[in-house]
């Protein structure tokens, strides 16, 4: 073990840290909207858009990304549309991490007791008040545990998106024990790295965890 080689590289990691964080971060932002779009469908009451709800969560939760991520890339180049390689990335990871934040919200709004928005409708809110106001922010106090598990489960499989070219931690980790020959110290600095996000993530889920916690109980 030769601690220097990891010492000599954290630039290089720093950088790709940042890469990856970058990636993680677009593609759960994204798929927070796709996977609320998706939600809301399967919620609308409508057959034909809970259908399709249905099978995007069903598609996506069930084709590996790794796969998602060549048929973005490789796929649509044979059909004539050039998807640059962090799009390709981005959009694989929104459109993956979509299909299970919309599971993830479909359940905290189905924990909510129907009751309170059935009172609600009975007092004279709106229909957008009633979301607004009563199912939204109770869905968004259930949901923060499992988003922040999803975030860091998404991080950890962005070490994907090397396949298309990305320069992220896992891909930078190989190119430096490509050129030192040490390939145990390379990547336990990439791990390191990957270690350190995700404790950082943990916390910031703790956190709001217990701020939103406190919040709903007054």
């Amino acid at each position: 073990m030769h601690p220097q080689v990891i010492l000599h590289s954290l630039g290089y990691l720093t950088q790709a840290a940042g890469v990856t964080l970058a990636l993680s971060l677009a593609g759960i932002v994204l798929g927070f909207l796709v996977g609320a779009a998706a939600c809301i469908a399967r919620l609308s009451g409508r057959r034909w858009a809970a259908a399709l709800g249905a099978a995007y969560v069903s598609i996506f939760r069930g084709v590996p990304l790794l796969v998602q991520l060549l048929f973005i890339y490789y796929f649509l180049a044979e059909l004539g549309f050039n998807v640059p390689a962090l799009v390709a990335a981005v959009g694989g990871l929104a459109l993956a991490s979509g299909a299970y934040q919309a599971e993830i919200l479909r359940g905290a709004l189905n924990a909510v007791p129907r009751g309170q928005s059935e009172a609600a409708s009975a007092l004279g809110f709106a229909p957008v008040d009633v979301w607004r106001r009563i199912l939204l922010p109770q869905a968004l106090r259930i949901s923060i545990p499992p988003l922040i598990n999803e975030f860091i489960l998404l991080l950890k499989a962005s070490s994907l998106v090397s396949v298309v070219g990305i320069a992220e931690l896992t891909r930078v980790s190989m190119n430096i024990a490509t050129m030192t020959y040490r390939p145990l110290e390379a990547y336990v600095g990439g791990g390191l790295f990957y270690l350190a996000i995700n404790l950082c993530l943990s916390g910031i889920g703790l956190l709001a965890e217990r701020r939103f916690g406190k919040a709903g109980a007054i």
